[in-house]
């Protein structure tokens, strides 16, 4: 799913301009980052639930030549759906 096709989507359902629904597109995805960082997770109800996690430094392999590499720590989000999603889907 991209930017564009969420700008679409609300296009379609609020009836308004292209320009007004890729703002509100991405209005949206900016209060998801925003929460993201502020809270380190959210749950949109009957979808699912947004954490931030932290990962420990770690050795990998690179693909290419198998040679380890280090990899830094970091954070990433998890996503984890609803039950209601899961029917849905």
């Amino acid at each position: 799913m991209s930017k564009a096709f969420i700008a679409s989507v609300l296009q379609d359902s609020m009836q308004c301009t292209g320009v007004a629904a890729h703002q509100a597109a991405g209005d949206l995805m900016e209060a998801i980052v925003t929460e993201l960082k502020r809270n380190g997770g959210f749950t949109l109800p009957s979808f699912g639930t947004f954490t931030v996690h932290d990962m420990k430094e770690r050795r990998a392999l690179n693909p290419r030549t198998g040679a380890p590499v280090q990899v830094k720590a970091g954070k990433t989000v998890r996503f984890r759906a609803s039950p209601n999603l899961k029917k849905a889907v």
